[in-house]
């Protein structure tokens, strides 16, 4: 059995951490997707110092079997140099770190072999879909080592930008954060009608962006302490799909990024050097009605957001990132609204005013293409159709040691809530701690209705998993459960600042016929 080094703990913990022993591979993704995808080569940056090309992901489509598409991944142990010349034990998905982004169609059949070849259990989440209990790769769907789990599920999301990670019972943490986490991109004919970038790796680009701590020899390090369990795990070096310091060179007028918040804890307020715009066109579960000219896009772990950005000027672009200090002040003002950052504390987390995440260096001026003005219908939430509301009530304790949702910490043999299959709810999401949280929901896109009764921003206007409750603040959520009863088998509702999902952040519910 091979087994994973333990990656550097700069602080003790009381529970095993997730990396024991491994054997040596290669790090990182491939600088350019698979064969067939028109992306750029490494080999024709001409890097300045400190600038790394873009690590795109390799697209990963499967194979029609039987009328399925089939995917034969494994979890799998590696190295990685976050460092040059100083290589850190990691974990991937067919990959050292992180893993290959997996394209679908909505509306088809997809089938999952997945192999543990680490020395511990995991579990594979699909993040955002609507799916059988029993697949959703939640605590429940353990996979041990050396096991297989083949999952299969009917596509039924719009299309947009998903994405899979572990969700181990209080391991999800430092398994996303060794690397077990990848990119998932949903297709279907009403997108593909509106002739927007889909050239994958060319003008349509996954940015996977995380925070990290490096120790002074140039390992990455997971650490524990009271602090980073009360405020999450948030590290001072910011990576793109694995790269720091990252460049690529755009041979297009118009880019289209997919982006996702994939960090553990850290929030982030994403914009263009010198205040230019982007075109917002869709959120978690996909398109807005229309584009939305924007000057900034904030995303807490687990959201996703899609921009374009016009290259037809063919002026080097930069996308920076300030991070939102996530923390009421003493007086009980929302730190989050600040824009401000927290000093250094026991993860690392430097006081800095902005993250550089991504330099753009278009190849030449070009013609600029018009943004369709409509992108999809959605009419507004319809909050007659709701028959029932459930209150949720976040909560922290004192100084972070009682994590809990109305008031109990997550039981894996306690059911929460028992929900009707097709009954329209309004969910009350109500933070009383003094920290935001960003609350995720298993197997529904909801829509958010409104926050402290104020509407929503742009962002929140389309179909989401994951939305931002900021201290002392409620938001209001309509959805529906359409399909998959299990009165046995849960899903998970929870924070997903991943530290506060392990303390305890985290509660269970069953569809059930009406």
């Amino acid at each position: 059995m091979i087994r994973i080094p333990r990656i550097t703990q700069a602080f003790p913990v009381d529970r095993r951490t997730l990396i024991k022993s491994a054997g040596f591979a290669a790090a990182g993704f491939a600088a350019f997707p698979l064969a067939g995808c028109k992306a750029q080569d490494a080999s024709m940056l001409d890097s300045t110092p400190g600038s790394n090309p873009l690590a795109i992901p390799p697209l990963q489509r499967g194979e029609i079997e039987q009328g399925a598409r089939v995917f034969r991944l494994s979890l799998t142990p590696g190295q990685k140099e976050f460092v040059p010349g100083v290589a850190s034990p990691t974990i991937g998905i067919d990959a050292p770190y992180l893993g290959p982004t997996l394209e679908m169609r909505r509306g088809e059949w997809v089938q999952f072999h997945i192999d543990n070849k680490l020395a511990e259990g995991a579990t594979v989440h699909w993040h955002g879909f609507e799916l059988p209990a029993a697949a959703d790769g939640g605590p429940h769907q353990l996979i041990r080592p050396g096991e297989r789990w083949s999952p299969s599920f009917e596509v039924r999301q719009r299309a947009s930008l998903y994405w899979c990670h572990s969700h181990l019972e209080r391991e999800a943490g430092p398994q996303v954060y060794a690397g077990l986490a990848a990119p998932i991109f949903v297709r279907d004919d009403e997108e593909e009608r509106l002739d927007l970038p889909s050239d994958y790796g060319v003008d349509d680009i996954p940015l996977i962006v995380q925070d990290r701590v490096i120790d002074g020899s140039g390992r990455l390090v997971y650490p524990l302490s009271m602090h980073t369990r009360m405020m999450g795990v948030r590290g001072s070096r910011i990576f793109v799909n694995g790269t720091e310091n990252a460049v690529f060179d755009a041979q297009t007028g118009q880019l289209r990024l997919r982006i996702l918040n994939g960090s553990n804890a850290r929030l982030y307020d994403l914009s263009l050097e010198g205040d230019r715009s982007m075109q917002l066109i869709a959120s978690d579960g996909g398109l807005l009605d229309r584009p939305h000219i924007v000057r900034s896009v904030r995303l807490a772990p687990g959201e996703r957001a899609q921009v374009i950005i016009d290259l037809s000027e063919g002026r080097p672009l930069r996308l920076l990132a300030s991070s939102p200090e996530n923390a009421m002040d003493m007086m009980g003002g929302r730190g989050m609204m600040g824009g401000g950052m927290t000093g250094r504390g026991d993860s690392g987390d430097a006081s800095a005013d902005v993250f550089q995440i991504l330099d753009i260096r278009p190849a030449s001026s070009a013609q600029r293409i018009r943004v369709p003005t409509q992108l999809a219908s959605l009419a507004p939430p319809d909050l007659s159709s709701a028959v029932r509301t459930r209150r949720f009530v976040l909560d922290m304790g004192m100084m972070g040691g009682g994590m809990s949702i109305n008031g109990a910490a997550m039981d894996m043999d306690v059911i929460n809530e028992r929900v009707p299959v097709g009954q329209w709810e309004i969910w009350e999401i109500a933070n009383a701690s003094m920290m935001a949280h960003p609350f995720h929901i298993h197997n529904v896109q909801f829509r958010v209705i409104d926050r402290d009764g104020r509407a929503p921003p742009p962002l929140e206007t389309s179909l989401k998993d994951t939305v931002i409750v900021n201290p002392r603040e409620q938001v209001r959520l309509l959805l529906r459960f359409e399909e998959h009863t299990d009165p046995d088998l849960p899903y998970m509702y929870h924070c997903h600042i991943l530290e506060h999902e392990d303390a305890g952040m985290m509660g269970q519910f069953v569809v059930v016929k009406s």
